[in-house]
């Protein structure tokens, strides 16, 4: 199933994805009938998949360095983590997700497009502390951040960044867990754009630095 994607929208995947373009297209086109067809995403999310999803997620892909190893929680469809994976071939993807039906959708698609720097693991995120290695975790409509720190923090084995997708109250939600980041070892705590120079809405991320 082919999805429209406009013209600025084209713009922007070409940019991100490069020559790996036919591979986010081949996931959207998941995303549109299997994910839809198994409750992943509703039905109404089929004509915003490109801007709201896939490209909400996949600019995230510039704030990582060359190589980084990167957890993605509560993956669900595949966003952020199979996004990143698609536009950053450089890094490595460990897909945390506890619900079975998803698990089994996210490795059916990685195994579809052939993406060979994706695990997935299933389970909570604190059911992979100590079992996966990375310096990124990343995290989309999961928790409030309070809940989220909590949850993703730990993942780093002290040092490395949490990188959160969220939305308006971004500044809002950082005021509140403060207190709860620096205990589990935050440092520095920063809300940023990504993808500002071609998306109409740019993505807000969270940045949670932790370790020196």
């Amino acid at each position: 199933m082919a999805v429209a994607i406009g013209s600025k929208e084209l713009e922007a995947a070409q940019r991100i994805f490069s020559d790996r373009l036919p591979l986010a297209e081949r996931f959207v086109e998941h995303l549109a009938t299997s994910g839809i067809e198994r409750g992943l995403l509703g039905p109404r999310e089929v004509p915003r998949l490109w801007d709201r999803h896939v490209l909400n997620c996949a600019v995230v892909a510039e704030f990582l360095r060359g190589k980084s190893r990167v957890a993605d929680v509560g993956s669900g469809a595949g966003l952020p983590g199979l996004a990143l994976a698609i536009a950053r071939p450089d890094a490595q993807l460990v897909l945390i997700e506890p619900l079975e039906r998803r698990v089994n959708w996210l490795r059916e698609v990685r195994e579809d497009l052939e993406l060979d720097n994706v695990e997935v693991f299933r389970g909570r995120a604190e059911q992979a502390v100590g079992k996966v290695n990375v310096d990124v975790v990343t995290a989309r409509a999961v928790s409030a951040l309070s809940g989220l720190a909590a949850m993703t923090i730990p993942l780093l084995g002290g040092a490395g960044e949490v990188l959160a997708i969220k939305g308006r109250s971004a500044a809002e939600e950082v005021a509140k867990a403060s207190k709860v980041i620096r205990r589990l070892g935050g440092v520095k705590t920063s809300v940023e754009v990504a993808g500002s120079a071609f998306l109409d809405e740019p993505t807000t991320v969270v940045r949670i630095v932790v370790g020196a």
